[in-house]
C-alpha cells in the first residue's frame, strides 16, 4: 500500500534564532575536524537582498561546493576514511551552517555576550548586557537531502 504524499511548502519561516554558545561550540568542532577548510563565508547584503526580492523567493539555500573533483580511487579512500572515523573512531555528529550578520569592518554582529560569573564587567559590557543588541546568530536551516522540498538540480547533484 502506497502512502499518500502530502505537499510541504517552504514558507520563509524555516530556521530560527539560536544560542551563541551552542553555535560557537559547533564552529569549534568543525574547525577541529576540518582544519584546512574555510570556517565561514560572507555574502554582501546587496546580492542577498536581490535574491530575496525575486518573485516567490522564501529564503536562501546555501550549498557546499569544491573546485576539484575526486578520482574513483580518492572517492574510495574518502568512503573508507568516513567509515573508519564513524565506526572505529566514533567521530559522528551533524554539520551545521551557521549564519550571522557582518558589519562593514568585517566584524561579526554577535548578540550581547553573556557575562562570565566571577569576572569583572566594564561599563560598556554592562550596558550591552542590560540592553541587548538587535543582532542574532541563526541556524537550523533545512538541510538537503533529508528535508521537504529538496531540489533536484545540478547543484544538488541529483538532477
Amino acid at each position: 500500500m502506497e502512502t499518500p504524499q502530502t505537499n510541504v511548502y517552504l514558507t520563509g519561516k524555516e530556521g530560527k534564532e539560536y544560542d551563541l554558545d551552542v553555535c560557537a561550540n559547533w564552529t569549534k568542532n568543525h574547525r577541529d575536524k576540518n582544519p584546512h577548510e574555510p570556517v565561514s563565508h560572507f555574502f554582501g547584503k546587496e546580492v542577498l537582498q536581490k535574491i530575496l526580492a525575486q518573485e516567490g523567493c522564501q529564503g536562501i539555500r546555501f550549498y557546499h561546493g569544491h573546485t576539484r573533483p575526486l578520482s574513483g580511487w580518492q572517492r574510495s579512500m574518502v568512503s573508507l576514511s568516513n567509515f573508519l572515523l564513524k565506526v572505529v573512531g566514533n567521530v559522528e555528529g551533524e554539520k551545521h551552517l551557521i549564519i550571522i550578520g557582518a558589519a562593514s569592518d568585517g566584524s561579526d554582529q554577535l548578540p550581547a555576550a553573556k557575562p562570565v560569573l566571577g569576572e569583572p564587567i566594564s561599563r560598556s559590557e554592562l550596558k550591552d548586557v542590560a540592553s541587548p543588541r538587535k543582532y542574532m546568530v541563526a541556524q537550523e536551516s533545512t538541510p538537503c537531502p533529508g528535508s521537504p522540498q529538496c531540489p533536484k538540480n545540478i547543484l544538488a547533484g541529483n538532477h
